[in-house]
């Protein structure tokens, strides 16, 4: 006996696919359950959709970040600037230096009594000088990483300096690992240079310390990248004179505080004595007014030849007098 039951709503006979596929007919719902040898994905679809809806990005910024005229091959050099080359395939430097930035050695024709040239077309390197300015430029030219400066002395009227430069690594002083690797190492080059009060001008002397560190720094990029050009800042324009006088001695300070200085400036400002034999000549009224007689003093002839005991005597009696 068959059982009975309520009969279901709507109900929806099953319906033969022409394509094989069975389906359940829903107001809402169609499920694909197709057995295609290729079916299509969601990735597929979506990216279909998104080729179709979204533009492409736009990159040229990024291209200008990376790309600009500092950026560097694989060799080390600039990609934007021209490098002239050597035959055995190294960077001619002295061919990078920029021609604005030398100009005659005027000492070096003025020694031989030769009219200094107001170009420096057709002269030699030894004829040439060359500017802070023109190093600086080759410097960023090679590319470096540091510049270090190490203080050796450091003296009233002499200074020296050692300047250290880590340079980037280029095809130059690196092996390559491969067709595109090259060893991540720098190469350090050091240099030393001094300032005198007897290799500057008069103007130099006050600032030792510059002069030296900018020695040493153009000396060390010049010899590095070996460029045989003078630099304008390592000669001596002393001209062969002294710029410092006696008066600037080191010892001048502690010398007033004697008692042989202090008595020198007091006859110089109270007594208005201009030289020692004023001084004698006050030393002989001394004696006639019977304030102070020492029958050593005609053999002194400077103050330091006077004992300190008979200086602060003096001392005090100047002091006192009207």
């Amino acid at each position: 006996m068959a059982k009975r039951g309520r009969p279901r709503k709507n109900a929806l006979p099953e319906q033969e696919n022409p394509h094989g596929v069975k389906t359940i007919e829903d107001s809402s719902v169609s499920v694909d359950m197709s057995t295609d040898e290729h079916p299509t994905t969601w990735s597929a679809t979506f990216n279909e959709t998104q080729s179709q809806d979204i533009e492409p990005a736009n990159i040229s910024t990024a291209q200008e970040v990376t790309t600009n005229k500092y950026t560097r091959g694989k060799d080390g050099l600039l990609k934007s600037v021209k490098y002239e080359y050597n035959e055995d395939g190294s960077v001619n430097w002295r061919a990078m230096v920029d021609p604005k930035h030398l100009f005659p050695n005027k000492s070096w024709f003025e020694a031989r009594n030769k009219a200094v040239p107001t170009s420096v077309d057709g002269l030699q390197d030894y004829q040439l000088l060359i500017k802070l300015a023109g190093i600086k430029e080759l410097a960023k030219l090679r590319g470096y990483n540091s510049v270090r400066y190490n203080v050796i002395k450091c003296e009233k009227d002499h200074v020296s300096i050692k300047c250290e430069i880590s340079w980037i690594p280029n095809f130059e002083n690196t092996y390559p690992i491969s067709e595109s690797d090259f060893i991540p190492a720098s190469t350090q080059f050091e240099d030393v240079a001094n300032a005198t009060t007897d290799n500057t001008s008069s103007f130099a002397t006050k600032f030792l310390e510059t002069i030296a560190a900018n020695r040493a720094f153009v000396r060390c990029v010049r010899n590095f990248l070996n460029v045989h050009i003078v630099g304008d800042d390592e000669i001596d324009k002393s001209n062969g004179t002294p710029q410092h006088p006696e008066a600037d001695d080191a010892s001048e300070p502690l010398k007033k505080l004697t008692p042989n200085g202090v008595l020198e400036n007091l006859c110089q400002n109270k007594l208005k004595c201009d030289s020692f034999d004023g001084f004698k000549d006050k030393l002989r009224e001394m004696w006639t007014l019977d304030l102070y007689r020492n029958e050593e003093a005609k053999s002194w002839s400077t103050f330091d030849d006077i004992p300190a005991k008979e200086a602060r005597r003096l001392i005090n009696i100047i002091k006192n007098e009207d």
